[in-house]
Order: structure tokens, then C-alpha cells, then sequence
């Protein structure tokens, strides 16, 4: 039987973490995606603590109106490196968890690199 879209997700999912983990001076930089929102968390896998979290539900973000979801992606990104720059973070390790790497998932990346931070 085939898998459905979210098993094979989490099954590449699984794949890609056995590989990857974040510490505390290069944390995981990992995204969740639902149908109306993005979500990024800055991950200290050692310590099993999240560092930093920014969504597209954050005030300076959900109070512009008519943008599109990769637009709202783009400005997650550059929130995300602006606020991990100024915690001393500089450096981290992406996480897609699962998604293919386009569309809002690609831009959300590129915008991170655009301020600053190094994926």
C-alpha cells in the first residue's frame, strides 16, 4: 500500500535527523509548515531546550495585511536571524523537516541568509 503524504514526510523526516543535531553555539534550525502559518525554532538538541521561536503568528508579522504565505515566510526568516544574531547565535544547522526544499520553505531559508545568519 502507499504511503500517504504525511507518512512519507515523517519517514524523511526520521532520515534526515539521524544525521543532523543542533548544540548550544550551532543550535537546529528547524521548520514546521501548516497549511496557514510557518513556525521556526531555534533547537539546542543536547540540552533539549528551544532557544528561540518565531512564526508568522508574531505581532510585527501578522499585522501586515495582503501578503501572500511566501512573503509571510520571507519576513519569518528574516525575523528568525535577526533575533538569533542579537542572542549571539551566527551559525546553524537546517532542519526542513520533512518538506522539499522550495517554495515558502526556500524562501524562508534565503531570507535567513539575507540577514545575516549562516545555514
Amino acid at each position: 500500500m502507499a504511503l500517504s503524504k504525511r507518512d512519507r514526510r515523517i519517514r524523511i523526516k526520521f532520515r534526515i535527523r539521524k544525521k543532523i543535531s543542533g548544540n548550544q553555539n550551532v543550535p537546529r534550525f528547524t521548520v514546521f509548515r501548516s497549511n496557514k502559518q510557518i513556525y521556526v525554532q531555534l533547537i539546542d538538541d543536547v540540552q533539549q531546550k528551544t532557544l528561540i521561536s518565531v512564526s508568522s503568528l508574531a505581532k510585527e508579522i501578522a499585522e501586515k495585511k495582503n501578503t501572500n504565505k511566501t512573503e509571510q515566510a520571507k519576513l519569518v526568516g528574516k525575523l528568525a536571524a535577526e533575533k538569533s544574531i542579537n542572542a549571539g547565535i551566527k551559525e546553524v544547522v537546517f532542519d526542513r523537516n520533512g518538506y522539499l526544499y522550495h517554495g515558502r520553505v526556500k524562501a524562508l531559508a534565503d531570507a535567513a541568509r539575507e540577514a545575516g545568519l549562516k545555514l
